[in-house]
């Protein structure tokens, strides 16, 4: 890939990151924007490191200077054989000067690159910050609804034990009628006596 090309790699890559994560759990979109930040910060990195270490490509040096290159002195007459080694050096040291033009012209294009990824994490330490602070909100907001749940449950179940101890002792007081007034009186009157028990 060339420059550009892998300028608009890196964007192409954050945007699909964030609309992709985004989507899926679009409950964490601060989490989400802080990856994506993060992705294009990378990205930019390993694009400057990339082109370090191949510096000597010809795609860093559009428009620049044209490599050098060294006379060849083999073909002078009569003494052309004795000027080969010359040559050999000749070609070594344009080679060098080859390589250190490369190297110049390959350095501000990835110090473009990493420029752009250190702008991305200067703008991600806020975005961790802020993302900290909406899941500590969230996660505080959590444990208040589950306590106030909980807090319910437990008023629930000691509504329902009241109504268990009150059913039992008005069976126990059913039971504790004499034999003789349930097969006398009528069902009103076990239901009054039943009140009157309660009442005691």
């Amino acid at each position: 890939m060339s420059r550009d090309e892998l300028h608009i790699f890196s964007w192409a890559a954050a945007a699909v990151f964030a609309l992709v994560a985004g989507v899926w759990q679009w409950r964490r979109l601060h989490w989400t924007a802080l990856g994506s930040v993060l992705l294009f910060a990378a990205l930019n990195a390993g694009a400057g490191i990339y082109v370090l270490f191949h510096f000597g490509d010809s795609r860093w040096s559009a428009g620049g200077e044209p490599p050098l290159s060294a006379p060849s002195f083999a073909g002078t007459p009569l003494v052309g054989q004795y000027l080969v080694p010359l040559d050999s050096a000749l070609n070594a040291v344009v080679g060098g000067v080859n390589e250190f033009l490369a190297f110049k012209q390959a350095v501000p294009v990835a110090l473009d690159f990493l420029a752009a990824s250190g702008s991305a994490l200067l703008v991600s330490f806020p975005l961790a910050l802020l993302a900290a602070v909406i899941s500590f909100v969230r996660a505080r907001r959590r444990a208040a609804a589950f306590e106030k749940y909980r807090a319910t449950v437990d008023l629930l179940k000691e509504e329902l034990e009241q109504i268990k101890r009150q059913i039992s002792s008005k069976n126990s007081i059913v039971s504790a009628l004499p034999a003789e007034d349930v097969v006398t009186v009528g069902p009103s009157q076990v239901a009054r006596r039943v009140l009157e028990w309660d009442q005691k």
